[in-house]
């Protein structure tokens, strides 16, 4: 019985072990889209509560760091993510708008109503910089600045237009503009 034990101990160690079944992953995640916004701000546990209160953003995730900062969060508004951190300045890192002194770009945000949405945001302490109008291309649009220093388009998309009303409205409003084409 010892030898029967010692030699299925031996073909045991021989054997390799199944390969584990794999199930195929993502390359995007559920619930993400190909492009998510990542925002670096000044103080990300206050920006948390910004977003919920100007956009009604849901934080989903959220990880402390050290000194109270926050190393990464994701907040749902709609149906999209987007992502945030404290600014980490340290060589190769990143600093927040109010730290280069102005926004390198903006967040585009479709919302059932732009004008509730605007109102909102302004509300809970965003700088209304434009206030909502009916643009050329279909939407009515507003843009607000948070007071992250991040510019924020609010929009409400009212008519498809077809391209050549498009050019035309946009011919129009260059030469409202005294802009040439």
């Amino acid at each position: 019985m010892a030898k029967a034990k010692r030699r299925t101990a031996r073909r045991g160690d021989r054997r390799r072990a199944a390969p584990a079944t794999r199930r195929k992953v993502s390359a995007i995640p559920a619930g993400y889209h190909s492009v998510t916004p990542y925002l670096t701000v000044s103080n990300g546990t206050r920006a948390l509560e910004f977003y919920t209160k100007a956009f009604g953003a849901r934080t989903k995730e959220q990880m402390p760091g050290p000194g109270g900062r926050l190393i990464h969060a994701e907040l749902r508004i709609g149906d999209s993510v987007v992502m945030l951190s404290d600014e980490f300045p340290q060589p190769g890192g990143t600093k927040s708008p109010k730290s280069l002194g102005g926004a390198t770009g903006s967040v585009f945000l479709y919302v059932p109503n732009v004008d509730a949405s605007f109102k909102r945001a302004v509300d809970a302490g965003c700088e209304g910089v434009m206030p909502p109008g009916d643009m050329f291309w279909g939407d009515r649009f507003g843009r607000v600045v948070d007071p992250f220093g991040h510019h924020w388009g609010l929009a409400t998309h009212r008519e498809d237009v077809p391209p050549t009303e498009m050019k035309k409205r946009a011919a129009a409003m260059a030469a409202q503009m005294g802009q040439p084409t």
